[in-house]
């Protein structure tokens, strides 16, 4: 005799086809928010890779070099590092306008490095508060789709008269798949943001490391340039020769 393979009427599909429109809602916007959180965490941790990479090079190269402007073209043109360093020569370099003159050059060059600063950890706390976000209310939209099935559970029972297994198996079962699925896109995302604002951490004291470098540097009487070692002078001749 053939064996007759039977449908599962207690798992997910089952669930989203009994729970109707609500049900699925609820799933879709779980399942977007998952997809998000995993994409933001992804981009974010290569992000913060290649800036912890940049940060290698610019201890390397800029603080090895003959200028601060030679050292910072040796950077990647997109790199953070490079961007500090660009910034805070601008601002050096062109401190004669009609409202920054009135600006000590120390607070001016101060200023623009902590305003580029600034700008890169904006740039490296994007996407962090959505994950904050899911991880504080998806366990709720989860919950939303428990009260829904329960109720369903609830109502079946009203109308059979008595609490059956069959008639509340199923709407208690989407009940505690929608609590899973919650907690499953909230759990990951909390993680995340938790590794990952770490790291953005670690991130900014390099950058602002380099930043007072660079404000050092560029007041410390060095301007931009290094000046070129002077050349040894000859030896003197001996006397009477």
């Amino acid at each position: 005799m053939a064996d007759v393979t039977t449908e599962n009427p207690y798992g997910l599909v089952a669930a989203l086809e009994q729970g109707g429109i609500v049900a699925q809602f609820i799933f879709g916007v779980m399942v977007l928010m998952s997809v998000v959180s995993w994409y933001i965490m992804f981009t974010k941790w290569f992000e913060q890779r290649k800036m912890m990479s940049e940060a290698v090079d610019a201890e390397k190269k800029v603080w090895t070099a003959t200028s601060l402007k030679d050292g910072s073209s040796k950077l990647d043109k997109n790199s953070a590092f490079r961007q500090l360093a660009d910034d805070g020569m601008r601002a050096f370099d062109h401190h004669e306008g009609k409202l920054t003159d009135q600006i000590d050059q120390h607070e001016w060059v101060t200023m623009s490095l902590n305003r580029s600063a600034g700008l890169i950890s904006t740039k490296l706390n994007s996407g962090l508060s959505f994950l904050a976000s899911v991880g504080a209310t998806a366990p709720f939209i989860g919950l939303l789709g428990t009260v829904i099935g329960i109720y369903r559970a609830l109502v079946n029972i009203g109308i059979a008269g008595q609490a059956s297994i069959d008639k509340v198996a199923g709407p208690v079962g989407e009940a505690l798949i929608m609590t899973a699925i919650g907690l499953a896109v909230a759990v990951p995302a909390v993680l995340g943001y938790n590794y990952l604002a770490g790291r953005n951490k670690t991130i900014m004291e390099k950058l602002n490391t380099f930043a007072a470098d660079v404000h050092g540097y560029l007041l410390s009487g060095a301007r931009i340039a290094r000046p070129a070692p002077a050349a040894p002078a000859a030896a003197a001749k001996p006397a009477g020769k």
